[in-house]
């Protein structure tokens, strides 16, 4: 089913204090990381998403990357607790937004969870146990979301979605390191060159696929795969290990 709306937020001023062990994090332009964000929201909208935007907040460095605040399916949302303190004052905002659009439950102590882990299918979710969502957190998601959750447990990744996320017509794109993984059988893996890894995560709007610019043998495969191909440059997005998928929450 084609998403209507989409959920995002601006990079506020401390944009460039984010979570991030990436070695060009220091040279973090937050000017054109809110080009790239508005390129961003500009395709969404063009793809026939209706914008409902967060307001700016500049306390929080990693609050543009609205995903990891709720896990939302089928008229539900569990707002999420994040693992890192410094990251659980961005979720208020986004809770008022959903306030009346979805039923919502808060995910308690001692579970953590976030939204960039979990990945979408049309039957089930599939959601990394990582540094950022343990076993409490996918047990309270499956309660109270009512759908099965499939799990890959590796904790010494951040999110899942920066190694796969789905394409629709039971499609995936992944780095080799979980292409083979069971959760992943019967679906159509598409495995991205070795030299090519941030190129998993993507974001598909109906048969359209966002992908970062830059990655062109990746693009090919999503397009021989019989996808439309969007191409984004998210540079200033990947220097706070961010991606495509982190800048939205779709419904």
């Amino acid at each position: 089913m084609m998403p209507k709306l989409a959920i995002v937020r601006e990079p506020g001023n401390s944009y460039s204090k984010c979570i991030s062990c990436h070695p060009l994090r220091h040279t973090i332009d937050l000017g054109r990381a809110r080009r790239q964000h508005a390129e961003y929201c500009r395709v969404l909208a063009d793809l026939g998403l209706e914008l409902i935007r967060v307001p700016q907040d500049d306390e929080n460095a990693d609050s543009c990357f609205v995903e990891d605040n709720a896990v939302i399916h089928h008229g539900k949302a569990l707002i999420c607790r994040m693992a890192k303190d410094s990251r659980r004052g961005e979720i208020g905002a986004v809770e008022s937004i959903l306030k009346g659009m979805v039923s919502m439950k808060r995910a308690t102590a001692p579970a953590t969870v976030e939204g960039g882990d979990v990945v979408h299918f049309s039957d089930r979710l599939l959601s990394g146990v990582t540094q950022r969502t343990n076993e409490q957190g996918i047990s309270q998601m499956e309660e109270w979301l009512d759908i099965r959750v499939d799990t890959v447990k590796d904790p010494s990744i951040v999110h899942l979605k920066s190694y796969v996320t789905y394409l629709g017509k039971d499609f995936v794109i992944s780095t080799r390191r979980y292409s083979t993984h069971p959760t992943l059988k019967g679906c159509s893996v598409l495995v991205v060159p070795e030299d090519e890894g941030y190129a998993a995560d993507t974001l598909a709007i109906g048969d359209t696929v966002l992908m970062a610019k830059g990655l062109p043998k990746s693009q090919a495969l999503v397009k021989d795969a019989g996808f439309d191909v969007v191409s984004l440059d998210v540079s200033e997005i990947e220097k706070c290990e961010g991606a495509l998928t982190c800048l939205s929450l779709i419904l």
